[in-house]
């Protein structure tokens, strides 16, 4: 506890109090118009003539010390119901423009993009993106941490795009209703992005030191309003599905299923909003990728069903990635969710709510009884753009489908998790950190445990360092978390350094140095991992890294070094070893891309280990794309394990006829696991935020396993507004 309040008050120190906004001075003016804009990407509007331009762009990558090569124009006016935007983008380089696909939220570094930055309430905090890339492909999501994004979140706008050989042109009409603002300001945060492959170049309308991404909200410029934006009025959202599914096993059973559910969202405020669900469904949502697993804990898996996404970052951002008192796929495992509510938005300039309640339904066959999960997650803004956030999780089981102790102790009646956290970001971007404290309660008390960390980082141009430190009590219990290692200490620290040739094919390069041990509860080290790695970045976008690692484990408990079922290790033994590791990503512009790694060393046992892994991809731009990811493993110890080898292999092939209408298709094969599956999704967006998916599933588990089951199932959705 005196080791948090010393890192508290040492964060604090670290802080100007009233610093002022980096780029308050970069302005635009926005005025409102009676003239109809048709959204065509052609500037031909009367309503553009007259408006206010940003211009003049500011290099950011891959150095920050002048202006763009080529000139980007950004207008907009509004009007009662919409914010309109249009944004030209000149290109003196003969040859056509580089994009992956018509596919929505696109990767930003593989297309030729323009993004769209609003900090509405000017916190420099949270906000929205839009934007698309050069071939029409729509891009939007919620910002949060200052310059995080979540491209999980969908709204309701639309857009257009034209190109010729000399730029081209994209055009956009956002509704007031589909973002969240304060009512009466007249004031918010905004930057625009541009990625220009052709140059190489990444450049923004204010100037952005080259370290941070043209996101952060630290950097953003000001939009004057003429009178502040109309007062939000009452939104109201149906989203209803209707579903049908067929479902076919090894042993020839058959199942139909008809489903019908929906969502509700209601707008509160004009910064809150409450979203409803009754009997969700998410068969629509992408698959996970399969990995090698050689890790002794509990790999991690990213949430991907739409409800628990939206403003996601006020539940599942709390601690760290390894220390998660709340992880929503936690939620519904295997069991149906009857229904749940999520309150979350602003309250005002400093303050954050978010709200959630799930229901799930209860097993006869297993004895799982209903279980209620509740959340409530606190935010306050401090100083210019650190946090305070406050945290509670419960779990609660109601209605045992028997009344059983045996039961209550394999789902206990609760779990509690009580949190305070405080982040770190300075003015200028350049401190950011982190510090919590959060305890666990159960109904035997043999889970009243803490956890605590705090860590802080320091990013310039040509240094990045950081240092952190971690505490899980033996005793903590996060039944709703992610908490795959209990019982040890953790510390951990890096430096790096860049340094920049001012010509060549290199932009940067330098070494980065990692430390990082743990050590049980009475403070006998238990493991470490060193690393030396040396990174090379080209002005083209391509990379390469080398690294060096010393490892040193004590296993804790018996371990398979092979993850196929082989015999394990014994609880207690230590091991040492030594390895090299590389990667190498080619350069995005070209039509065939690839990129390349291996790690070749020791291993557990003195054995040995050899990875090789590869990604290569092909685009017929912008309708076609395919990629592959290969990954091999051998290991060699001695008897009983001898020599075991393994292959993991994904395929993709993504079709996308129009913006509008997607193929996508994934097959993987994962010879570690005995696993091979498929997945086919056909979604068409008939208008917007409403879609007819069309999707196919294959999950076979092959010799010596047996198991086989595959499904088809047609899913619509509509998006009605009031």
């Amino acid at each position: 506890m005196k080791k948090l309040c010393f890192t508290l008050v040492f964060f604090t120190l670290l802080l100007p109090l009233n610093a002022q906004k980096k780029n308050e001075d970069f302005r635009l003016n926005i005025r409102k118009t009676n003239l109809p804009v048709k959204i065509d990407g052609i500037a031909d509007d009367e309503a553009w003539e007259g408006t206010d331009v940003a211009k003049d762009f500011f290099m950011v990558t891959p150095m920050d010390i002048d202006k763009a090569t080529d000139k980007s124009e950004i207008r907009m006016t509004y009007d009662d119901t919409n914010i309109y935007l249009i944004a030209t983008f000149y290109n003196s380089v003969p040859g056509g423009y580089f994009v992956e696909s018509l596919r929505r939220d696109f990767s930003f570094n593989k297309n030729d993009n323009f993004l769209l930055f609003l900090d509405p309430f000017n916190n420099q905090t949270t906000g929205f993106t839009f934007g698309s890339n050069a071939a029409g492909a729509q891009w939007d999501g919620t910002m949060f941490a200052g310059g995080s994004v979540d491209l999980n979140w969908d709204s309701k706008w639309i857009s257009a795009v034209t190109r010729d050989d000399e730029k081209w042109v994209f055009e956009m009409a956002l509704p007031f209703k589909s973002i969240r603002y304060e009512d009466g300001v007249k004031e918010w945060g905004i930057n625009f992005s541009r990625l220009h492959l052709a140059t190489s170049e990444k450049s923004s309308w204010t100037p952005i030191p080259r370290q941070f991404p043209t996101a952060s909200l630290a950097y953003t410029g000001v939009l004057v309003w003429d009178e502040p934006p109309p007062t939000p009025r009452f939104n109201f959202s149906l989203i209803p599905y209707v579903l049908g599914q067929t479902t076919y096993d090894l042993e020839g059973n058959t199942d139909y299923e008809t489903k019908v559910g929906g969502d509700v969202k209601i707008s509160l405020s004009s910064s809150l909003n409450l979203d409803l669900t009754i009997n969700p469904d998410f068969s629509q949502v992408e698959v996970d990728r399969q990995i090698t697993n050689l890790d002794r804990f509990e790999l991690f898996f990213p949430e991907r069903r739409q409800f628990f996404l939206e403003n996601a970052d006020l539940f599942a951002n709390f601690g760290y990635e390894t220390i998660r008192p709340f992880f929503s796929r936690r939620i519904g495992l295997g069991i149906p969710i009857n229904g749940g509510l999520r309150l979350s938005g602003n309250l005002g300039e400093k303050w954050r709510l978010g709200v959630m309640d799930i229901q799930t339904a209860k097993d006869e066959a297993t004895g799982l009884p209903s279980q209620n999960f509740g959340v409530f997650s606190l935010q306050r803004q401090v100083f210019s753009r650190s946090t305070i956030g406050l945290l509670f999780v419960n779990k609660q089981s109601t209605n045992y489908p028997q009344d059983s102790d045996s039961l209550r102790t394999i789902y206990p009646k609760f779990n509690r998790n009580l949190g305070l956290e405080y982040n770190l970001a300075s003015p200028d971007n350049l401190w950011n950190g982190k510090a919590f404290l959060i305890k666990s309660f159960t109904p035997d008390k043999q889970g009243n445990g803490i956890t605590q960390a705090a860590n802080i980082e320091y990013k310039s141009r040509r240094w990045n360092w950081g240092i952190k430190e971690e505490y899980v009590d033996s005793t903590y219990t996060a039944e709703v978390g992610f908490v795959p290692r209990k019982g040890y200490f953790n510390f951990s620290t890096f430096l790096g350094h860049l340094w920049f040739p001012d010509e060549g094919p290199v932009v940067s390069h330098g070494p980065v140095g990692k430390l990082n041990y743990y050590f049980d509860e009475k403070m006998k080290e238990t493991d470490h991992q060193n690393i030396l790695q040396y990174q090379i970045n080209f002005r083209n976008r391509s990379s390469i890294s080398l690294e060096g690692i010393n490892e040193y484990v004590k296993l804790l408990a018996p371990f398979d070094p092979t993850g196929t079922g082989k015999d394990s290790l014994a609880a207690g033994t230590k091991h040492r070893w030594n390895a090299f590791s590389f990667e190498y990503n080619s350069k995005p512009q070209s039509m065939f891309t690839y990129a390349a790694g291996g790690r070749y060393g020791g291993y557990y046992e003195d054995g040995k280990r050899l990875n090789i892994t590869s990604e290569l991809g092909y685009r017929f731009q912008p309708y076609v794309s395919l990629s592959s990811n290969i990954s091999y493993n051998n290991i060699k110890l001695p008897e009983p394990w001898n020599t075991t080898e393994f292959w993991l292999i994904g395929s993709e092939i993504d079709i996308t006829f129009t913006n509008k209408l997607f193929f996508a298709n994934l097959f993987q094969y994962n010879e570690q696991s005995k696993n091979f599956n498929l997945n086919s999704r056909l979604q068409w967006r008939y208008k917007p935020a409403s879609d007819l998916f069309l999707v196919y599933t294959n999950n076979e588990l092959l010799a010596p396993f047996e198991g086989r089951i595959w499904s088809i199932t047609l899913k619509l959705t509509y998006w009605f507004n009031k």
